[in-house]
């Protein structure tokens, strides 16, 4: 097991290297009056924490190493990438927009501020214990080999990457079509479950852990996966993401009674007849 001093300087250098990487992000959207992009941030984000690790992790096991950073900039790159060109083509994203009006008009609070405050302070930290597996499981020599539950995590990994890539580009062709404008996608992986793109990003956060679990520091990486989950089940993602468009789109509350909210399932039965 990596010495604790060890284990301190790396979690300390990647959580600097993060807080400096988020206020030079705070002072480009204030600068540009938009803070989007702090979307796709946690994808690269996420990457970059693993990339980080690879260098400070000479004596950490090399099959480990490789295949937990390999992984982390396949998922973290095209979710980056994704994210980044969604913005581009969609502008600002109206929840930051009304954000920050609502923190100007009811606090007076200026845009460098409520940006500061509402979007940047708490991404750091978050994204720091989100990335531990990532971090933490590159620092044993031992194991030298990765072991069967680190190859079932990443073929977890390897399928919510498929998973999720395929829940977008669903996305993005149904919003395409003009004539779906205001309409619910309700086919594909989104038939199954109202948050593909969540339960991908799940599969693949626990497979990070489990090749990490193997390590000494196994149990410490623990908190990055939870907290993912905690995250996008019930704080920034699903429950804002389903008030906001309950009240934007006819027959959302339907889609919501009839289809899981995570877990891929087939639809429930309304009214008697099959959805």
């Amino acid at each position: 097991m990596p010495e604790l001093s060890q284990i301190a300087t790396l979690l300390a250098v990647n959580f600097g290297l993060l807080v400096a990487g988020f206020l030079i992000l705070w002072m480009i959207g204030t600068a540009i009056k938009d803070v989007t992009f702090v979307d796709a941030c946690w994808g690269l984000g996420l990457a970059s924490m693993a990339v980080a690790s690879f260098f400070q992790t000479p004596d950490g096991a090399q099959a480990r190493r490789y295949l937990l950073t390999g992984l982390a900039l396949a998922w973290g790159l095209r979710l980056g990438l994704h994210i980044l060109g969604r913005w581009r083509h969609e502008g600002p994203d109206r929840r930051y927009v009304k954000m920050m009006d609502r923190a100007k008009s009811d606090k007076g609070w200026s845009y460098a501020h409520a940006s500061l405050r509402m979007v940047f302070a708490f991404q750091a930290p978050l994204l720091w214990v989100v990335s531990l597996p990532v971090q933490l499981g590159q620092m044993s020599a031992q194991p030298a080999a990765i072991g069967a539950i680190g190859w079932i995590g990443a073929a977890l990994s390897l399928f919510g990457i498929a998973f999720e890539t395929t829940a977008d580009s669903q996305l993005k062709r149904f919003k395409a079509n003009p004539a779906n404008k205001g309409q619910v996608l309700s086919s594909g992986l989104w038939r199954y479950t109202r948050h593909p793109n969540y339960f991908g990003d799940i599969c693949v956060w626990t497979g990070f852990y489990l090749i990490a679990a193997e390590t000494a520091l196994g149990l410490w990486a623990l908190p990055g996966p939870l907290l993912l989950i905690f995250l996008l089940t019930r704080w920034s993602g699903g429950p804002s993401y389903e008030k906001r468009l309950t009240h934007q789109r006819p027959g959302y509350d339907d889609y919501i009674r009839r289809t899981s909210s995570l877990i891929p399932w087939p639809p429930k039965r309304i009214d008697g007849s099959a959805s």
